[in-house]
C-alpha cells in the first residue's frame, strides 16, 4: 500500500487506530525506503515509545502519551511523569499536534448547553450538528460516563501539553474541523484559549499556528512568517493579540497569497454560508 500511494503521488501516510504492530513496522519501513513522512494516530498495539522510535513525524491529539502512562495518568498531578516522554518526544524531532478543544468534546467534559451556544454552528449544515448533538447526548448518558472524571482527564491533558512545551517539544495547532463542534476557522480561536489554559503565553501559541507549521511544511512551501520571499499570508487585526489572543477577533481583514480581504468583503461571504444552511 505504501508503494502504491508513493506510485500516485502522494507524500504523506496517515496512520489510524488499528494496525497491528507488524502492519505498522512494514508501513514504517517501507515509508522511509520510499522517503514518505507518515503521522497521525498512535494504534494501541504499537504504543508511544515504539512509534516514536520508528519515526512518525507527527502525533494527533497527545494520541498515546497518557495511554503509555496508564489510568494514574488521569489521577494523578507529579509533574515528573511526563518527563520521560517529554525527552523522548523532543530527541525524535516529533511534532504534536494537541487538538485541546476538541478531545474537551470528545470526551464529554464540555457541556451541551455550552456547544449548543456556539454562534459558528450556523455556517454548518442543520444535519451535521444534529448529529453532533445526538453524538454528545449518547456519550454523555452512556454508563459507563464519569464527569468528574472526564474533567480530571482534561487537566491531565493540559499538565502534559505544557510539559511537553516547556521541554521543548514542537507544537503545531490544528483542531481536526470539521469535526464535532469543531468549525472550520472558529475552532482554532476556541483552541486558542485551550492552549493558553495548558500554560502557553499568547505569543508562543501564535508561534505554533504560524511559525511552526511554516516549518513543518519547509518543503513544500513558504509561509508561517512576515518576511521577503514568503508567501503573504498575514491576519490584520485591531489590537495586540500579543496581549490578548482575543483581539485575533477583531479582524480588519486578512491576506491570502497577495490577495487582500477587507472585514466586509469576509461578512458578506460568511453571510452567503449562514444563509445557505439557514
Amino acid at each position: 500500500m505504501v508503494r502504491e500511494q508513493k506510485r500516485e503521488g502522494w507524500d504523506l501516510l496517515k496512520v489510524h487506530p488499528g494496525l497491528t504492530r507488524a502492519e505498522y513496522d512494514a508501513m514504517a519501513r517501507t515509508a522511509r525506503e520510499e522517503g514518505m513522512r507518515f503521522g497521525g494516530h498512535v494504534p494501541a498495539e504499537v504504543g508511544i515509545l515504539h512509534a516514536l522510535e520508528m519515526g512518525q513525524e507527527t502525533f494527533d491529539h497527545l494520541d498515546g502519551y497518557l495511554e503509555h502512562l496508564g489510568p494514574a495518568a488521569a489521577e494523578g498531578r507529579d509533574p515528573r511523569r511526563f518527563d520521560d516522554l517529554v525527552r523522548r518526544t523532543r530527541a525524535a524531532g516529533a511534532w504534536v499536534v494537541p487538538t485541546m478543544a476538541l478531545w474537551e468534546v470528545i470526551i464529554g467534559a464540555t457541556e451541551m448547553d455550552s456547544l449548543q451556544a456556539y454562534p459558528e454552528l450556523k455556517y454548518m449544515p442543520k444535519a451535521t450538528v444534529q448529529q453532533w448533538v445526538r453524538l454528545h447526548r449518547e456519550r454523555q448518558a452512556a454508563p459507563q460516563f464519569d464527569a468528574a472524571r472526564a474533567r480530571r482527564i482534561v487537566e491531565s491533558r493540559n499538565e502534559l501539553l505544557g510539559a511537553l512545551h516547556r521541554g521543548g517539544a514542537r507544537i503545531l495547532m490544528g483542531t481536526d474541523a470539521p469535526q464535532q463542534f469543531s468549525v472550520p476557522g472558529f475552532s482554532l480561536h476556541r483552541e486558542l484559549t485551550s492552549m493558553r489554559a495548558a500554560g502557553m503565553s499568547p505569543y508562543e501559541v501564535l508561534v505554533t499556528g504560524t511559525r511552526n507549521v511554516g516549518e513543518y511544511f519547509k518543503n513544500a512551501d513558504r509561509f508561517g512568517t512576515v518576511a521577503v520571499g514568503q508567501r503573504a499570508d498575514l491576519v490584520l487585526v485591531e489590537g495586540n493579540p500579543l496581549r490578548d489572543l482575543g483581539h485575533l477577533t477583531r479582524r480588519a481583514g486578512v491576506m491570502v497569497g497577495g490577495r487582500w480581504l477587507p472585514e466586509a468583503e469576509i461578512r458578506r461571504r460568511l453571510g452567503e454560508i449562514e444563509a445557505r444552511y439557514r
